[in-house]
Formats: structure tokens, C-alpha cells, sequence
């Protein structure tokens, strides 16, 4: 590997150099209030990162899902959930090592065209589009499906193109807007969590009226610890590790923060350990006071265990509680596609009418192709049949392991050259073992996901999305060559 220094920032990126994508300076801006391109805004605080990123990785997947790895391992989960949260800490701590020394808005898709190839940051950089995209499509529908419960006489369909463009206004109103408005969002899910977690302690410890401590009966009886064996948490462990999901977003949104090098360093410090008490912590309440073959607990996690405190009006408050996860998770990912396309068009790996910014310095085209694809993505949720949107998202479903392995080889290739060039401030421990370790352990996991039925199907499918959307940069190469062969005179 090349030991030459990257030089400092500059408006493009090649394999030769590592450099932010944000753009020109240029601020002519037309009657139109856009420009041909530019620069993004800045303006984002670390509270902002910290809680888009606690926005994106905490969903309605918390909220409703935990059950399903509750079912399948039993107390164990626990362990699955501390191998993911480990894998998930070193995967973030080598982003955060990129990102705080060259913040880009392509983030990882960036890292990954310098440190591997241009062929890999076009492949990640599309991958992560089209995997939020589908995820919109999915988040979007199961909100306005529960609005309609409350709504009977508004068709869903209305419910969710309103939920769109509303979003799509906050997108376009300029990114401290848009950073106070998911900062408060996801606040509001944080606070149900932090209630929960107490009021789960006081059930726990028999504090509230009419309950006793309930001991690790819950924990150690019913088939013991692990009922399921190893199988158990290793099956856990594949329903688990992609619900951490969501929280490279922050490195996404690091190049438009007022102070990027700090600003990511610090989040990522406090993002990680936040939401590891949060996941793990729930999980830790739900089995003690519940026993992890309950009915209740596979119905809803939150709802059972509260229904214990006789809360009034519970189900009512998750509901408006699951709606908040989903359409902050759907606010924050519109942000992400927005900017990863702007990244890549900016690379040249799009089309460049991606990179029109307003007045507000926002990628103004990049948040509607974003916001039209996530209609068409909550058409096809509710036209196409069950299969066929099944293998859908089967190839999205292990896009996040097959991000994490590039995250891993593309610092491992940079860790070098960013060093000599004394752009480090914030550091991966113990480089180069540990680095090597998180890559084993990521095989390992993709090695896990083959011996699952279910799991394997999506590792196939996202396995084929990698290869499709490579397929489709190296035939973009050929025919651009072509035409330049074309288009270059014949000597006589």
C-alpha cells in the first residue's frame, strides 16, 4: 500500500486521494433560489449527530421486534446482544477513525473508492441508497397503517403522501432545521425508553404497589439461561445485529456539522454506549420480570412488561410511541439517501443534475429523487405480492454486514497513509489486531448467516444486489470508454 500522504481538502476524490465531497463555493444562486452546485450547509451540533443517530438505530425493530430474539434465544438473547453491540463498537470506532480525519458526505462510500477502488465506492455508495430507499417504503407503511387505526375514514394511501411531504418540507428547509427536528424526535423515543427502563427496574426490585422482587427466576428458569443452546443465540444473534442499524448515518452527516473533526469524534464516543444501555438494558428488563416464553413478550416487549406497572392508557401511548420510531427513522434515512446521492454525483458515480443545492445549501434534487423513490417504495409495499417484495427486501436485509466488512478493509488500507499525513484524532484501538479481529468476527458472522435457512436466502440475495450494482458500474466504464474511443479523431 502506498505510504503517500493525502493532501488537504479539495472538491473531489480519487483513488489517489482522500479528500471531503462537499463541493464548490460558488453561491450564484439563479431567481430559482438553485444553483448548478455547491457547497452543503453546515450547522449541525453533536447533539444533532448523536441523536440522528439514536433516531436511525432505534425503531419500531425495538420497540416490536425484540420479542422475535426474545422467542428465539430466551434469556441468552442477552448474549447475542453483547456480541452485536461489540462488533457494532469497533465497526463505529474504524468509521469514526475515518470520518473525524476526512468528514465526506459519502462517508464510508468515500473511504471505500480510495482505500479499495472506484468500482467499491460506486457499489457501497448505491447499495446504501437502495437499501433505505426499500427501508422508507417499509417504515412509511407500517406508520400510516396505524394512523389509519385512528384515522378509519382517511385511506392509507392519503395518510402516508401527506406523512412524505411533510417530511420533504423538513428535508428542505435548511440542515439546522432539519438536525432540531430530528433532535427532538428522537428525543421523545429516548424518553419512553429511559421510563421504561425505570419503571422496569422498580417491577424488578418489587418497589411498585402490589409487586415483589422477582429474583433471577424469570432469568434461569423455564429451560434454564440458554433453552435453546447455542443454536439459540447464534440464530439470536442474526435477528439482532442488524437492529444496531442506523447509526453510521451520523458519519453521513459529520462533513455538514459546524466542527466535523470534533463533532464526530465526540458523538461516536457517546452515541455507542447510549445505545447499548438502551438495547441491552431493555432486553436485561424484559426477561427478569417476564418469562421469555410469554406470549406477551412476542405480542410486545414494551406493552407486556408496562402492563405490569397498570399503566392507564397503554396501548394508545405505544402506538403514538411506535409511529415517532418509524417516522424519525423515515426523516433520518431521507437525509442519509439525499446525501449519499449528492456524494456520488459528485464523484461522477450520478447523474449531475444530483448535485443542485438551494439557498438553504441543501441538495434540493437529491431530497426529491429521495422522497419519489420512497413513494414508489410504499407502492410496491402494498402492489406487489408477498414474494416478490420478500426477495426485496431479502437483498437489503444483509447489506448492513456487507457495509461493515468494506468499512473494515477500506481503514485497515487507509489507516497508514492518514497516519503519515497526521490527520488523526480519533484512533482505532489496538490497529492493526483489532482491526484484523473485527474483520474476522464479520466473517464469522457472514459464515453464521450460511448455516440459517432464512438467513441465507438474504445473505444470497444481498450478495447478488452487490454484484448487480458492481455489474452496473463496470459496463458503465465500458460504455463511457466507447464513446470516448468515439469521439477521439482518427489519426490519418
Amino acid at each position: 500500500m502506498s505510504s503517500t500522504p493525502p493532501p488537504g481538502p479539495t472538491t473531489s476524490s480519487t483513488p489517489d486521494d482522500v479528500a471531503p465531497d462537499d463541493g464548490d463555493s460558488t453561491h450564484g444562486a439563479g431567481a430559482s433560489g438553485v444553483e448548478p452546485s455547491g457547497r452543503l450547509g453546515h450547522g449541525l451540533k453533536v447533539r444533532h449527530l448523536t441523536m440522528m443517530g439514536l433516531g436511525s438505530a432505534i425503531g419500531a425493530g425495538l420497540f416490536l421486534g425484540t420479542g422475535q430474539g426474545i422467542r428465539t434465544a430466551g434469556p441468552a438473547i442477552l448474549l447475542s446482544y453483547a456480541i452485536a453491540g461489540v462488533i457494532v463498537i469497533l465497526v463505529m470506532r474504524m468509521l469514526a477513525e475515518m470520518a473525524a480525519a476526512v468528514p465526506s458526505s459519502g462517508s464510508f462510500s468515500t473511504y471505500a473508492e480510495v482505500a479499495i477502488g472506484r468500482w467499491a465506492g460506486f457499489t457501497l455508495g448505491w447499495v446504501y441508497w437502495f437499501t433505505l430507499i426499500m427501508v422508507l417504503g417499509v417504515e412509511i407503511t407500517g406508520a400510516s397503517m396505524i394512523i389509519n387505526g385512528w384515522l378509519p375514514g382517511v385511506p392509507p394511501w392519503v395518510i402516508a403522501l401527506v406523512l412524505v411531504l411533510f417530511f420533504a418540507a423538513v428535508n428542505l428547509l435548511g440542515v439546522r432545521s432539519f438536525g432540531e427536528f430530528e433532535f427532538w424526535f428522537a428525543a421523545l423515543k429516548v424518553a419512553v425508553i429511559v421510563v421504561f427502563l425505570v419503571v422496569g427496574t422498580l417491577l424488578a426490585l418489587g418497589v411498585l404497589p402490589g409487586t415483589d422482587p422477582v429474583g433471577v427466576s424469570n432469568l434461569v428458569g423455564h429451560g434454564g439461561f440458554a433453552p435453546t443452546g447455542i443454536a439459540g443465540v447464534a440464530t439470536g444473534l442474526l435477528v439482532v445485529v442488524f437492529a444496531f442499524g442506523g447509526i453510521e448515518i451520523i458519519t453521513i452527516a459529520a462533513a455538514e456539522s459546524d466542527d466535523p473533526e470534533r463533532s464526530i469524534a465526540k458523538a461516536a464516543r457517546s452515541i455507542v454506549w447510549r445505545i447499548l444501555l438502551f438495547y441491552i438494558g431493555s432486553v436485561a428488563i424484559m426477561v427478569l420480570v417476564l418469562p421469555w416464553d410469554s406470549p406477551e413478550l412476542l405480542a410486545g416487549p414494551f406493552v407486556a412488561v408496562l402492563g405490569l406497572a397498570k399503566l392507564p392508557a397503554l396501548p394508545a401511548i405505544m402506538e403514538v410511541v411506535v409511529v415517532v420510531a418509524l417516522l424519525s427513522a423515515f426523516n433520518a434515512n431521507v437525509y442519509g439517501t439525499s446525501r449519499m446521492a449528492f456524494s456520488l454525483a459528485q464523484r461522477g458515480d450520478g447523474p449531475r443534475g444530483l448535485l443542485r443545492v438551494s439557498r438553504h445549501e441543501i441538495p434540493v434534487v437529491a431530497v426529491l429523487v429521495s422522497i419519489v423513490f420512497a413513494l414508489v417504495s410504499v407502492l410496491l409495499n402494498w402492489l406487489l405480492p408477498e414474494r416478490l417484495l420478500g426477495i426485496l427486501l431479502n437483498a437489503v436485509g444483509a447489506s448492513l454486514i456487507g457495509i461493515w466488512v468494506m468499512i473494515a478493509v477500506s481503514q485497515i488500507r487507509l489507516r497508514r497513509r492518514l497516519e503519515t499525513a497526521g490527520r488523526l484524532t480519533v484512533r482505532m484501538w489496538g490497529f492493526p489486531w483489532l482491526s484484523w479481529f473485527t474483520l474476522a468476527l464479520l466473517a464469522g458472522l457472514v459464515a453464521l448467516m450460511l448455516t440459517d435457512g432464512a438467513a441465507r436466502a438474504q445473505a444470497l440475495s444481498t450478495t447478488l444486489l452487490f454484484a448487480v450494482v458492481a455489474g452496473i458500474f463496470f459496463l458503465t466504464q465500458l460504455l463511457r470508454a466507447r464513446s470516448a474511443r468515439k469521439a477521439t479523431p482518427t489519426p490519418r
